[in-house]
C-alpha cells in the first residue's frame, strides 16, 4: 500500500511494478482507495465469425425524418 503522496513522487515506477504483474494498493489518509493493477492482453480479433451480410439497403439513404434525429 502506497499513500497519494509517494504514489505521485514515484508514478513511473509504481505503473511498472503493476506492469510486471504486482497489484499496487494506493491510500489517501491511510485508507486503501485505489489499485493499479496489470491489465490482461486482449485477445486478438478474427474478422468474419459471425454469420451474415449487409445488403444493399444498408447504403440507401435514410428517410429525411430519421436523418433528422441524427442530427439533432
Amino acid at each position: 500500500m502506497v499513500n497519494v503522496h509517494k504514489a505521485k513522487t514515484h508514478f513511473s515506477r509504481l505503473l511498472e511494478r503493476a506492469h510486471a504483474g504486482e497489484e499496487v494498493i494506493i491510500a489517501k489518509n491511510g485508507k486503501p482507495y485505489a489499485r493499479l493493477c496489470p491489465l490482461e492482453e486482449p485477445e486478438p480479433r478474427q474478422p468474419g465469425l459471425l454469420d451474415g451480410k449487409i445488403g444493399p439497403e444498408f447504403f440507401e439513404p435514410l428517410p429525411e425524418a430519421e436523418l433528422e434525429v441524427w442530427e439533432s
